[in-house]
C-alpha cells in the first residue's frame, strides 16, 4: 500500500474549539508553496464554515515560522520558467477576513509571505529568538499582499518604513518593543502560551461579538472618530438583537461560564462583514 504524504499543513481541534493550523515543511523551514497556500486558504474556508471552531492558531513545525517563498519557486518565478499563478488564487489576506481570531505563534524565522501572513493575525505571540524581515526590497520586490498599509499601523510609519526599504531581520525582543508582537514567551511556553490565549477567547468570549470588533477595526482605520462612533452605534443594535447579548449579561450576573452561540448559529442576523466593508 502506498503511503500517503505528510499535509503541508497539519491540523488539530482541541476540545475547545481551538484549531491549530502547522505550516508542516520542517525540512524547509517550512518555506511556501503554491501546494501550502491552496491548502492553507482550504482550511481557513473550511474552518470559516465549521461551527466547532472559534479560534485559530498558526504555528510551524520544527525551528521555523516561516521564511517565505521556497527558493526554488521563487527562482522560477523569477526567471519565467514557473510562473505564479496570481490571477487564479484568492488575495493573500485569509486571516483578516476570517471572522473568528487568529493567533501566530512565531516559533523562528519569519519572512516575506511567513511575515505578512503573521502580520495579518489579530494577535502575535513570539520567542525572543524569532526573525522577522519582511524580505521584499531584497529580492526587488515591493511590499506585498497589503502589508504596507498594515504594518505602519502596528508600528507606526517611520517602523514601517525602515522594515519595508531595508529588509532587515529583527529579534523577537526588537518586534516586541517595535509593537509587532504582543508577547514574548520561551520556546517550550510559546504554542502553550498562544493555545491557552485563544482557549480563553474561545470559552468567554461571543463569536458574533468578535467577528464584529474584527469588522470595527480593519474598517475603522478610514473613518474619522465620529464615522467611527456612528458605525458603532448601528453594530451596537445588531449586537443586542443576538442571543449572545443576554447571555453575556446573565452568565457575569449568575457568576459562571457563558454559553456563547457558535457564529454560524446566528446567520440569521446578517453575516459579519469582511475587510473592507462598510457597516450597515
Amino acid at each position: 500500500m502506498t503511503e500517503k504524504p505528510t499535509p503541508v499543513i497539519l491540523t488539530e481541534l482541541t476540545g475547545d474549539g481551538v484549531m491549530l493550523l502547522t505550516l508542516n515543511r520542517p525540512e524547509r523551514h517550512n518555506a511556501w508553496t503554491l501546494e501550502m497556500e491552496l491548502l492553507y486558504n482550504e482550511l481557513f474556508d473550511r474552518a470559516e464554515k465549521d461551527p466547532a471552531v472559534r479560534a485559530v492558531v498558526l504555528t510551524g513545525a520544527g525551528r521555523s515560522f516561516c521564511p517565505g517563498m521556497d527558493m526554488s519557486v521563487l527562482d522560477g518565478a523569477s526567471s519565467g520558467a514557473r510562473p505564479w499563478p496570481t490571477d487564479q488564487l484568492p488575495p493573500r489576506t485569509r486571516p483578516m477576513t476570517f471572522p473568528k481570531p487568529v493567533v501566530a505563534a512565531v516559533n523562528g524565522a519569519c519572512a516575506g509571505i511567513g511575515f505578512n501572513q503573521a502580520v495579518m493575525c489579530d494577535v502575535r505571540f513570539a520567542v525572543p529568538g524569532a526573525k522577522f524581515a519582511a524580505a521584499f526590497s531584497a529580492r526587488g520586490l515591493v511590499a506585498e499582499d497589503g502589508v504596507s498599509w498594515i504594518l505602519p499601523r502596528l508600528v507606526g510609519y517611520g517602523n514601517a518604513g525602515d522594515l519595508l526599504l531595508s529588509s532587515r531581520r529583527i529579534s523577537g525582543t526588537e518586534a516586541l518593543a517595535m509593537g509587532l508582537v504582543n508577547r514574548l514567551c520561551e520556546p517550550d511556553e510559546l504554542l502553550p502560551a498562544a493555545l491557552a490565549y485563544a482557549t480563553e477567547l474561545a470559552r468567554s468570549a461571543s463569536p458574533y461579538a468578535m467577528s464584529l470588533i474584527k469588522r470595527q477595526l480593519a474598517d475603522d482605520q478610514t473613518r474619522t472618530f465620529v464615522e467611527s462612533r456612528d458605525a458603532a452605534a448601528r453594530l451596537l443594535a445588531t449586537a443586542k438583537r443576538a442571543p449572545d447579548y443576554r447571555e453575556g449579561v446573565r452568565s457575569f450576573i449568575e457568576r459562571r461560564q457563558p454559553e456563547f452561540a457558535a457564529l454560524e448559529e446566528l446567520a440569521e442576523l446578517g453575516e459579519p462583514a469582511v475587510l473592507g466593508e462598510e457597516s450597515s
